[in-house]
């Protein structure tokens, strides 16, 4: 069975995080294992509280794993601290790790800045060399590329300008605010769109945590980076189409999207 790793901040409403992330893997087939950077006090509305673990306990965490079940592929998540950054740059570099996916969690939906400067310039400097593909919103492309993106072409030049600036591939993600549904794609072979499906469901809580896990999955499983991203985005338009409600009076959970039957076909 393949295996990923997520190194992420955990969510107790269940939506974000290793939550997500470890649901995530788990319906694309893979064991998933997980090393908490932080806990967090949030739910769906947003986050009131963080806690984060000791470098050398986090340290500590990446060891055990690495030295017991390596994983096929990491995912990286919410990492707020320096401190936190330079302990998971060591150890990947120590054990080698493979298909590494970075999601640099930056600005909040509100547009609050979570990580200080000083913590992003060590994540470019430090984990984005080592990353597989960064996969970045547009306000986090913004702050990577210090200009504002308001529409595709501004996409495709800040993609283009992050790959070129730190020799990763780049998913700059669309999302609700610019060219809606579709994410751009830029490394050494250039720039390709990967179009989504729009959905109308008010409950995006954790779907950047999840994309980027399910591109991990994907990355695991042996797909090249095109075809992780396209099969993650299906997955992820699925999900987001099956319009849970998990509020408050909603009933019993009496959905589950299932991918397992579908990959199954494919192979």
């Amino acid at each position: 069975m393949r295996t990923a790793l997520t190194i992420a901040g955990s969510d107790p409403s269940g939506g974000a995080g290793i939550q997500a992330d470890i649901k995530t893997m788990t319906a694309h087939g893979v064991f998933a294992m997980s090393a908490v950077t932080a806990l967090t006090a949030q739910n769906t509305t947003g986050v009131t509280g963080i806690m984060e673990v000791t470098p050398d306990f986090l340290g500590q965490q990446l060891d055990r794993i690495f030295t017991d079940i390596f994983p096929d592929a990491v995912k990286i998540g919410m990492v707020s601290s320096a401190e936190l950054i330079e302990v998971i740059a060591e150890k990947l570099a120590e054990y080698k790790a493979q298909n590494i996916v970075l999601d640099p969690v930056m600005v909040a939906t509100s547009g609050a800045r979570l990580i200080s400067s000083e913590a992003v310039e060590t994540l470019t400097k430090r984990l984005f060399p080592l990353a597989r593909v960064i996969t970045p919103n547009v306000p986090e492309a913004e702050v990577l590329t210090g200009r504002e993106i308001k529409d595709a072409q501004d996409m495709e030049s800040a993609a283009a300008e992050i790959y070129a600036k730190f020799g990763c591939a780049v998913l700059l993600k669309g999302g609700h605010s610019v060219n809606r549904g579709s994410d751009v794609l830029a490394d050494e072979r250039g720039q390709r769109w990967f179009r989504g499906v729009v959905v109308e469901n008010p409950n995006t809580h954790g779907t950047g945590c999840t994309l980027s896990s399910a591109i991990a999955s994907e990355l695991a499983k042996g797909r090249d980076l095109d075809k992780a991203v396209e099969l993650a985005k299906e997955y992820l338009s699925g999900a987001l189409s099956a319009m849970l409600d998990l509020g408050k009076g909603s009933g019993p959970l009496d959905h589950t999207f299932d991918i397992k039957s579908r990959f199954a076909q494919e192979e």
